[in-house]
């Protein structure tokens, strides 16, 4: 699954810093202690030459240098930039974001020695939780890592090899060790449930039974087909089922936090050496609560891969379901142009028995691929490619990818503020929804946001052209489309009002800030003593404003009142935006079998953003070539 990848170690901190569980994997240390060992032996006076740090901190040295590179970079991810804070040998002294996520820590800092330096180190932050895991990798990949750190220039440069990026491309350990670091952090927070998996709403002729053993007949399947332990375990109802779901009698972990025995048991069952192999927490747990009989062992002439430790036994079926989320920063002016794309995956469940090979063409209209480890995929051909997969027991995701939106944005138009006064402002929105598309395209809800979330609201005034509306204490929420009336056609929907404020109570910076002032940096208007009319009310009253304003979060991007914008939030089903689909009749399975196939489609909003047209806005700046 995680070719070429092995983990040295792991450890998770809580919110206080402290180390709450870690683990270590000998075997992995004994490579590196061998590795390093030949590496000094031949390193000589012209290279980089120091002893590379051999062996593996304590739990309460590791939890001492996390504190300290934290101080560092000012917060648990650090700047990701080099600010006027940067250290040499720091993180934020690349000058790449990808440090706020790649870490590498000092242990005894004290004693001024590149050779105590620990990377890479991957940092996922999950609820209350920081999970650190640390891969194999060369020893000089960190002898490169730590000549980047001290290098005078920063930043990436285009076509540069030696960058932060050119070594981590050399390194596949870094994404096996990533996915070690989510299925660790879904672990600890409970959050284990399988992807979701939409089936055809209508009853099959199977009648109740069909629906209790996974029928083609349910609507939405989210739980693993039981595992077989006996050859009667499959064919008997649960008397408390309930009908048009699948349930599973396999110990149910997403509501509640594990603890460190699960922990032990996931790892020590999914990485067996410090190797990831299986990385599935429902197939560990399945394997641990019903164990192995004779009935479970696969034909001799076959080998039963890791990811499918049990063979399915029942009504034989597949269900692909694509789900896709689409990301836009609408900005309505020439000068920056819109920016819209579409992230997606196809989820889905084969229900098949024994160890059969499923494949179908896929029409090559997708940007990037990753593939579960199950898959096989060709090279690309001229307009389409083949994909063979021998599928797991229960849902998976079967691939992800990215694509552009080949019907353009399924909401456009402008969002407009204006503030009269430092308390008052007019808004009007202008939107089209669903402009070019057609049947069988259904969108079923369609909501528009206004944050506010550095000022109160108090009141607001207007009535939309469709919809209702309502406000919270930060924000203004119009709702479009509400459930159970879906939009199939176009429609334009205008709301123009106004919205009243508490008073400003401005928050004066402190004197000294790692941001400077924005007053100083960000103002971009001229005094004129001259000209005392009111044409630039609005530029006055922002900028008066934004003087005593935080800077933004790096966590919160949005959150600075400056940047006023509009946040929608829809769902569309019938079809994917992309272009993606999968014909259920190209659909083969070997050895044959009858299996009906079924496809489906849900399409939700990410990150869609209106952004105020007469504001201040950021955007990325385009290549020139």
């Amino acid at each position: 699954m995680t070719g070429g990848c092995s983990i040295r170690a792991i450890w998770i901190l809580n919110r206080l810093d402290a180390v709450v569980f870690s683990r270590r994997f000998p075997v992995v240390e004994k490579r590196w202690r061998g590795t390093c060992k030949s590496e000094n032996e031949t390193s000589t006076e012209g290279d980089l030459n120091y002893r590379v740090f051999t062996s593996l901190p304590s739990d309460s040295e590791l939890a001492a240098a996390f504190v300290d590179r934290k101080r560092r970079e000012g917060s648990l991810r650090g700047f990701g930039v080099r600010v006027s804070q940067s250290a040499e040998g720091s993180d934020s002294w690349l000058d790449d974001p990808i440090t706020r996520h790649i870490i590498g820590i000092y242990i005894n800092k004290e004693e001024d020695d590149d050779s105590n330096v620990l990377w890479p180190l991957i940092l996922h932050t999950k609820g209350h939780y920081a999970i650190l895991v640390f891969p194999l990798v060369e020893p000089r990949h960190l002898k490169a890592y730590v000549t980047l750190c001290n290098r005078s220039d920063c930043g990436i440069a285009v076509g540069v090899e030696d960058s932060i990026s050119s070594i981590l491309l050399d390194l596949p350990s870094i994404t096996g060790a990533f996915m070690v670091a989510h299925a660790i952090g879904d672990i600890i927070t409970g959050d284990v449930g399988e992807p979701e998996v939409v089936a055809s709403a209508s009853p099959s002729v199977g009648g109740l039974l069909d629906s209790l053993t996974g029928s083609i007949g349910i609507s939405s399947i989210s739980s693993r087909a039981k595992p077989v332990a006996a050859p009667v375990a499959s064919s008997t109802p649960s008397s408390g089922a309930v009908t048009g779901t699948v349930t599973s009698d396999a110990h149910r972990t997403g509501s509640r936090t594990l603890d460190k025995d699960a922990l032990r048991t996931f790892i020590s069952s999914s990485m067996p050496f410090g190797t990831p192999l299986d990385l599935s927490f429902p197939n560990i747990i399945s394997i641990k609560v019903n164990g192995f009989s004779q009935s479970d062992l696969p034909p001799a002439d076959l080998k039963q891969p890791a990811w499918k430790p049990y063979l399915y036994r029942g009504r034989q079926r597949m269900l692909f379901s694509v789900h896709e989320t689409v990301h836009a920063a609408m900005y309505d002016r020439d000068e920056i142009p819109d920016s819209i794309s579409i992230s997606g995956q196809i989820n889905c469940r084969a229900d098949l028995e024994g160890l059969p090979d499923v494949s179908f063409p896929l029409k090559d209209h997708i940007e990037v691929l990753s593939f579960h480890p199950c898959a096989q995929v060709p090279e690309k051909g001229i307009d389409k490619q083949a994909v063979m997969f021998s599928p797991p027991l229960g849902n998976f995701v079967l691939m992800r990818y990215e694509a552009v939106c080949g019907l353009g944005p399924p909401i456009k138009g402008f969002y407009q503020l204006s503030m009269v006064s430092e308390d008052k402002g007019d808004f009007l929105f202008k939107l089209r929804l669903m402009d070019g598309y057609k049947s069988p395209l259904t969108m079923e809800f369609c909501t528009v946001t206004m944050p506010f979330p550095t000022r109160r609201v108090v009141s607001f005034d207007g009535t939309p052209s469709v919809g209702i509306v309502s406000t919270t204490d930060h924000s203004v929420e119009w709702k479009i489309v509400m459930g159970g009336r879906g939009l199939t056609k176009s429609i334009e929907a205008t709301f123009p009002g106004k919205v009243q404020f508490a008073p400003w109570k401005p928050k004066k910076l402190p004197p000294s800030s790692a941001f400077g002032s924005i007053a100083d940096d960000d103002s971009d208007i001229e005094t004129d003593g001259n000209n005392n009319s009111m044409v630039n009310i609005d530029e006055f009253l922002m900028e008066k404003m934004s003087k005593d304003l935080q800077p933004a979060d790096l966590e919160e991007p949005f959150c600075w009142h400056a940047y006023n914008y509009a946040k929608v939030s829809f769902k569309i089903v019938g079809a994917s935006l992309s272009g993606i689909s999968i014909d259920p009749k190209s659909v083969s399975i070997y050895p044959a079998v009858k299996a009906p196939v079924e496809f489906s489609t849900q399409v939700i909003s990410g990150d869609y953003i209106l952004w105020n047209t007469l504001g201040r806005c950021p955007s990325a700046a385009a290549t020139k070539v």
